[in-house]
């Protein structure tokens, strides 16, 4: 419980400090769905140029999109059509846990915590499929924009673009640029 208090103390000290409104809505008009690897934190934005305010920042484990209707496709459809995002972008990165992910491990980790083995055994179709794994971060992006353009739930004419970051130099590689090509009649 130590970092908990050494955190409530700074964020007191901060809060003295610095007392400046910012809007809920995203200035830049923007949504970023990323992965939550540490070495991001304060680095893709300022290697973006984004400050606070400017974009939502959406983030899980791997950038995946595993359920079509859950809950990264839900906070997209408000990004988009409550706080108006006109551009999503998918970013994944170089080096991501999730294209290395060992599920024996992992599962032998969740079973000496506690977590009982059938919550594991339900999982469908497999621990590694629940997880969102995958072997090569390029495809992952590549098919989550894919899956983005083609939910219902989110306008044809949103441009949804897939990049690469590499945490270690911070340069952002394009991969997929633009609109599903059926709403450019393509």
């Amino acid at each position: 419980m130590a970092l908990l208090h050494e955190i409530l103390e700074h964020n007191a000290r901060f809060v003295h400090e610095r007392n400046r409104a910012v809007t809920k809505v995203p200035q830049k008009k923007v949504a970023i769905f990323t992965c939550m690897d540490t070495r991001l934190v304060d680095f893709l934005e300022q290697a973006m140029g984004l400050g606070r305010g400017d974009a939502k920042m959406l983030k899980n484990a791997g950038n995946t999109l595993i359920d079509p209707q859950g809950g990264m496709i839900r906070s997209l459809v408000v990004a988009v059509h409550a706080l108006g995002c006109e551009e999503v972008l998918v970013i994944g990165h170089t080096d991501c846990g999730m294209a290395q992910i060992d599920e024996v491990r992992l599962e032998r980790s969740m079973l000496e915590r506690g977590v009982p083995a059938e919550a594991i055994a339900s999982l469908q179709p497999s621990l590694r499929d629940w997880l969102g794994a995958f072997h090569h971060p390029v495809e992952n992006v590549q098919d989550v924009v894919k899956k983005i353009r083609e939910n219902p739930l989110i306008p044809k004419n949103v441009p949804v673009h897939g990049l690469i970051f590499d945490p270690v130099a911070g340069k952002l590689q394009l991969l997929t640029e633009g609109y599903d090509a059926a709403a450019q009649g393509a």
